[in-house]
């Protein structure tokens, strides 16, 4: 869907993107990850057509982006991580004027506003005022705005920031939703546990650069960072102690009573093969569970340069 080839901007004489590669897929939901300054939302713009590269190639869905912007504008939308609101607009009315830009007005405008107002949960502030809404209510009328031509590709520059918990849940599951109806999904964000949870693929970026992309168990795999297993048993907890020591992917195994925690570098698919194992050898668990992942561990060893 998104290809990306040795992409560069430079603003004087800071590199702001230095050859950038990346690729997202079809109805992936690739989240963007980086500090401040690493070119983030620099590569957005440029997606969007709101900046022009120095040197680069964009492509999405088989549209070169920087001689086609006409076509490629109406591929995608856009959410910004700063967007203004307009003063005495109803929300309604907020939706309507952008439909408008794309040529849909009328009975077909206002039909549509309510189907993407209400895929937001917003349905009961059709007549709200738009600068007196929560910020959270912003956002996902913004997200909503975004999608008014049907885009198949949406790009979310940090669409969870300033957002209480509540608030991040509801955009996490309407994130969701939009995914299993087929949109493929780029979204920048700092809160990095809630990325993990939601992303099929993440990329970290640092200095304009690709520093590792991959799924979330590739990139913790590759770097070595493991996530701990915290395990309950009811039965026969030495038989599970005997697979866990053999195992190479466990390490810094802790036995606390009728419990056992041992940090794991596997993924998926091998947290189920030692599972298979220990009830196989005879131990019997109430409980299973994988701790959530160390992305944010491991980010920040990446973006500090260490080894």
């Amino acid at each position: 869907m998104l290809i990306i080839k040795n992409l560069t901007k430079t603003y004087g004489k800071f590199i702001a993107l230095d050859h950038l590669n990346m690729e997202i897929k079809k109805g992936e939901i690739f989240g963007f990850v980086g500090p401040n300054g690493a070119g983030k939302t620099t590569t957005m713009r440029i997606i969007a057509g709101l900046l022009k590269a120095d040197s680069g190639e964009v492509t999405v869905d088989g549209i070169n982006a920087r001689t086609n912007l006409k076509e490629l504008k109406n591929k995608m939308g856009y959410m910004p991580d700063f967007f203004g609101v307009y003063d005495n607009l109803k929300a309604l009315e907020y939706m309507e004027f952008y439909a408008s830009i794309y040529g849909i007005t009328g009975d077909k405008a206002r039909r549509l506003c309510l189907e993407l107002m209400d895929a937001v949960r917003l349905s009961d502030q059709a007549d709200s005022y738009v600068d007196e809404m929560s910020r959270g209510m912003k956002q996902r009328l913004c997200l909503a705005r975004s999608m008014v031509h049907d885009p198949e590709l949406l790009i979310l520059d940090e669409p969870a920031s300033g957002l209480d918990p509540r608030a991040r849940v509801e955009m996490k599951e309407i994130l969701r939703e939009l995914h299993n109806k087929g949109k493929t999904i780029l979204i920048s964000s700092h809160i990095l546990p809630e990325l993990a949870q939601l992303c099929s693929n993440i990329g970290i970026i640092e200095k304009g650069k690709m520093v590792l992309s991959g799924t979330v168990d590739e990139i913790l795999s590759v770097r070595g960072t493991a996530s701990p297993i915290i395990m309950k048993f009811t039965e026969n907890q030495e038989k599970a102690l005997e697979v866990l020591k053999q195992n190479p992917l466990v390490q810094n195994i802790i036995i606390r009573d009728n419990s056992i925690s041992a940090l794991f570098k596997g993924n998926e698919a091998e947290e189920a093969k030692i599972l298979a194992a220990m009830i196989s050898n005879g131990a019997l668990l109430s409980s299973f569970a994988r701790e959530g992942s160390n992305l944010e561990a491991l980010f920040m060893q990446i973006t500090t340069g260490e080894e």
